[in-house]
């Protein structure tokens, strides 16, 4: 669900955001299927989108193998990178559908519904992390919320398995020294993500093409 699934607690406007969530994602969803009927598929910016896509799936997966919802305050793979890998992962993907499509009513609904959705469900997540984890704190002032850092710093302590924290942060066992996880990964269902994205694929190369020869059957 979140990068580090929180519970539902959460202010008026959080528990907005997530009654709208699902119907937001029925809207998407037509406005995409409408823009597929409407434009044949374009193979060059399909490829292009190709570059935003698979490397959102990437950075999805190991961050689902990665994380341990409730748990342990993930601070390894690419949560040492950005605190919010799940959902830049999704930004990514979003991001190269709507190159794919060319669309620019699919980008615009899909930028709003992330600042909408995603930027008081961080929020509130934080709230429940903060009051969680005692290292959050110090996490949150190594590792941006959401644009990732190219590199973790140099002066921060390093595990023996290569988990970097910072010095402070070592001694808290509610910091994950754990890597990638296989069990994590099917745990969080992650596949699913990959799965949808193949659909999604399939749709542009070939629902237009169905429909015109639906239509033209029944002329």
């Amino acid at each position: 669900m979140t990068s580090h699934d929180t519970p539902p607690k959460s202010s008026s406007m959080q528990w907005w955001a997530r009654r709208i969530r699902v119907p937001l994602g029925f809207v998407t969803a037509a406005v995409y299927v409408f823009e597929v009927t409407r434009h044949p598929a374009h193979p060059r910016a399909i490829a292009w989108s190709l570059l935003l896509v698979l490397p959102g799936l990437l950075l999805r997966a190991v961050a689902s193998g990665t994380v341990k919802k409730n748990r342990e305050l993930a601070t390894t793979g690419p949560y040492a990178y950005t605190r919010n890998p799940l959902y830049l992962g999704s930004m990514m993907m979003a991001a190269g559908f709507a190159v794919a499509l060319m669309s620019w009513p699919l980008a615009l609904l899909l930028a709003a519904g992330f600042a909408i959705i995603y930027i008081p469900v961080i929020a509130s997540e934080e709230q429940f992390l903060r009051a969680t984890f005692p290292g959050f704190d110090e996490y949150c002032r190594r590792v941006p919320r959401l644009i990732p850092r190219p590199f973790p710093r140099r002066s921060e302590a390093q595990l023996p398995n290569g988990q970097t924290v910072s010095s402070s942060s070592v001694a808290d066992s509610s910091v994950t020294s754990a890597g990638f996880s296989l069990a994590q990964y099917r745990k969080h269902r992650e596949y699913n993500a990959a799965i949808g994205a193949a659909l999604l694929y399939l749709s542009l190369l070939y629902l237009h093409p169905a429909l015109e020869f639906l239509l033209g059957r029944l002329r």
